[in-house]
């Protein structure tokens, strides 16, 4: 494998259960930076509570935030790139009223959402920023949406759907996202390779949710969770271990850095 570069989703990926980076992954990225290989993270967070284990890292590359819909630059945090999602808002409340669910709506200027959760609190300690508002959401006033987020508690294909026509719809086990049409992780990618003058095929990416699918399916070698779902296996050049028994790492001491040692890399 010629590897310049390696693209690392957060959750379930990265990260254990508890939020936290396992010794060994840090250790197998830390190898990977001073072998030359420029790491960067690529999730469906938001940039405040992506930017904490960026840091913890020590990370100088930019980072690819809310499913691709914003790339934000490491140092000051600014956005490098945004790109915004248009529906129709009176039809998107209208269908989300009618259904049971919790409804997060990420804009470029913070979170709004329809009530507070576990998760919310969470990134509110992390990333040190509330909600900018809570409550009935057709009264908020934001624009510049990045990512719509609509918690079900299920699957929800059939809800969804109604929204296809105007956005990259992901669906998750428990609701869906909605993003602007042809944005993914793999499109903030695509941004960054031009900048850095580096091919696809010089490219490892690794996730486990239904938002990594087009990385892994573009980048020269797609690595997929041991957690991941059969779907997102079969998008993946690669199968590594569990994220709470890094996987990450794994795959990395396994393929990459031993690579190094016989200079394939």
């Amino acid at each position: 494998m010629n590897v310049r570069a390696m693209f690392i989703d957060m959750d379930g990926t990265l990260l254990t259960a508890s939020n936290a980076i396992s010794r060994r992954n840090m250790e197998a990225i830390c190898r990977l930076i001073n072998h030359g290989i420029k790491v960067f993270l690529a999730t469906g967070r938001h940039h405040e509570v992506t930017a904490p284990y960026h840091k913890e890292i020590g990370l100088a590359t930019p980072m690819i935030c809310l499913n691709g819909a914003a790339i934000h630059d490491a140092g000051t945090g600014r956005a490098l790139q945004i790109k915004p999602v248009q529906l129709n808002e009176e039809r998107f409340h209208q269908v989300t009223t009618e259904n049971p669910c919790n409804v997060l709506i990420h804009t470029a200027n913070g979170l709004y959402c329809k009530e507070t959760n576990e998760e919310i609190d969470y990134w509110t300690k992390v990333g040190q920023t509330p909600p900018r508002y809570i409550g009935d959401l057709k009264e908020a006033k934001y624009q510049d949406v990045l990512k719509y987020s609509v918690r079900t508690g299920v699957p929800s294909p059939k809800i969804s759907a109604l929204f296809k026509k105007e956005a990259e719809v992901i669906n998750w086990n428990d609701g869906f996202e909605l993003v602007a049409p042809n944005v993914s992780k793999w499109s903030g990618i695509k941004s960054l390779l031009r900048a850095y003058r580096i091919h696809p095929n010089e490219v490892v990416a690794i996730g486990d949710g239904p938002n990594d699918i087009d990385m892994l399916r573009h980048v020269g070698t797609g690595v997929a969770m041991g957690n991941a779902s059969e779907e997102v296996k079969a998008a993946a050049d690669f199968v590594t271990g569990h994220h709470e028994e890094d996987g990450l790492a794994e795959f990395i001491d396994r393929y990459l850095y031993k690579s190094y040692g016989s200079h394939v890399i």
